[in-house]
């Protein structure tokens, strides 16, 4: 509880500010891409359904993907260029300008996190971190970081389904009013 507590009040400017980046986004037809390794992947899962699906409201359907669900085309790109390119790749087919990509590295260091969003960075689309500890690397990569501040994993992966549903919830009250 003391990490989300203190990921939340020292990182709430942050949060506000990726919640309006994501509705700014879908309210333009743009789209969402998440995307991360083990635990972060089904975060990302996890966040994409949330949108695609309904949070709390009854609404159409918003434009969000999970990279690296499909198993053919992750173990294509793992085997004919790298694993380290997997992100990056599927940025590559499906992200455009105006998109905004979401990467989430509970050390901040996971190398195909961060080809990812060097990747969206390229194709001019606006980029954020979830992360842990002091950031790692992706903190000074991407325009945004959430960065809890603990070094513990479990920690780490509870914050960011806290902040993914915060998100949600931000998103759907902007978009949808009741």
């Amino acid at each position: 509880m003391q990490a989300k507590k203190d990921f939340v009040k020292d990182s709430l400017n942050e949060i506000l500010e990726c919640g309006a980046w994501m509705t700014e986004t879908l309210r333009s037809g743009k789209k969402i891409l998440i995307f991360g390794n083990g635990g972060s992947s089904s975060d990302a899962m996890h966040i994409a359904g949330e949108l695609v699906s309904r949070f709390y409201k009854e609404r159409r359907g918003l434009p969000a993907i999970a990279l690296g669900t499909n198993m053919a085309t992750l173990t294509s790109i793992s085997n004919d260029y790298s694993y380290e390119n997997v992100f990056a790749r599927e940025i590559d087919a499906y992200g455009e300008a105006g998109d905004l990509a979401i990467g989430i590295s509970t050390s901040g260091n996971s190398r195909n996190v961060l080809k990812g969003i060097e990747k969206a960075k390229e194709k001019n689309m606006k980029t954020v971190a979830f992360s842990g500890g002091t950031g790692g690397q992706i903190r000074s990569l991407a325009d945004l970081s959430l960065i809890v501040p603990s070094k513990l994993t479990p920690r780490i992966q509870e914050c960011h389904i806290t902040v993914g549903h915060i998100l949600c919830e931000l998103v759907e009250e902007a978009l949808f009013v009741s």
